[in-house]
């Protein structure tokens, strides 16, 4: 990796002198695939990034690159063998490797990223974070969007039988297991290239948070919603850093980095969603969109396929090395519930 200096050859040394085995200012790369207007970008890593040149005094940059060194679900494996210094991505882009995280994308999830994004940092903090599976990176935040919904092209989908039948873009094992069981066929792609595909005629609707209709500017492609109380499904995502480039910072600077990331960078992840989701609903009701809640037959037929979720995923996550899957399930439900009721 590229390393910075931005100090004369006489204080480089009069540094090294005075900071005993500290290590040399440095610059650190991000690979981020959303384009640079998206408001990840401008609200959330690029303020982070300047957080850690400010927490640091300039002795450990970020540079966020121009365009991502891979496609989505290469992220983490970009991070964890050093190809770029930070990252980030969802988790189920690479479902098996993931098997211990599934239960936050489950149905009703919750609504409040910012609570449900600091529950998973501290289930992910208390009951998973030595599982071998995470070795590599130095997990900076988790997070959670705040409820995914059902989005369709043409008509309202409030019923099953509405579904049935009906092409959804969707992006993950969880998504997948939903949209099939109510009888609606599951077209894998990432977010960002659902414009294409519903423009094409590949699929008739597609899964997104609110925010994630205008964000990705599909809000003339999707022009009705529904919407589940409790959210339809979610998303887990991380921002990892490559463990070697976290070792070799300064243990000072990794403290003071320490501060504004984990369970801090997780709320912050977690507000940008408590306002993107309440602000795109709005935007999307005055441009006339049909907004309207599931039928309790639907959330019904969502909460039965639920109950066999849990029940698999205990059984998978048992298998992948999780000691008492159960346990991390409740602790999440319990912790969320928590948060919501300050």
């Amino acid at each position: 990796m590229t390393r910075n200096f931005r100090t004369t050859t006489a204080l480089a040394a009069a540094l090294l002198i005075t900071t005993a085995g500290a290590s040399a200012a440095q610059n650190l790369t991000m690979s981020s695939w959303v384009p640079s207007t998206h408001f990840l970008h401008t609200d959330f890593f690029a303020p982070f990034a300047a957080q850690i040149a400010e927490v640091t005094e300039g002795r450990v940059t970020v540079t966020i690159l121009p365009a991502p060194l891979g496609n989505p679900a290469q992220h983490w494996e970009l991070a964890r063998t050093g190809v770029a210094d930070i990252t980030w991505g969802n988790f189920t882009y690479e479902p098996e490797r993931f098997v211990s995280l599934w239960f936050a994308e489950f149905p009703n999830a919750g609504t409040d990223a910012e609570a449900q994004s600091v529950a998973l940092w501290r289930t992910y903090q208390a009951h998973l974070a030595d599982l071998p599976v995470f070795d590599g990176v130095e997990m900076l935040a988790v997070g959670l969007f705040g409820g995914g919904q059902l989005h369709h092209g043409a008509t309202q989908m409030l019923t099953p039988a509405d579904i049935a039948g009906q092409k959804f873009r969707m992006g993950g094992p969880i998504q997948e297991r939903l949209l099939t069981e109510l009888g609606a066929v599951p077209v894998a792609a990432p977010a960002t290239r659902a414009y294409e595909m519903l423009e094409s005629g590949v699929i008739d609707g597609s899964l997104h948070t609110m925010e994630s209709v205008v964000n990705f500017r599909l809000e003339d492609a999707l022009t009705h919603h529904t919407i589940f109380p409790e959210g339809l499904y979610d998303a887990a995502f991380f921002v990892v850093m490559n463990s070697a480039r976290w070792d070799s910072i300064a243990p000072a600077d990794q403290a003071a980095i320490e501060a504004i990331a984990g369970e801090t960078l997780s709320a912050t992840w977690g507000r940008q969603f408590d306002a993107q989701n309440p602000a795109a609903t709005e935007a999307l009701a005055a441009a006339g969109h049909t907004i309207a809640q599931a039928s309790p037959e639907l959330i019904g037929a969502v909460d039965t396929i639920y109950d066999a979720m849990v029940a698999d995923w205990i059984v998978a996550a048992t298998e992948a090395g999780v000691p008492d899957p159960a346990t991390v399930l409740g602790y999440y439900v319990e912790t969320y519930a928590a948060l919501t009721a300050r």
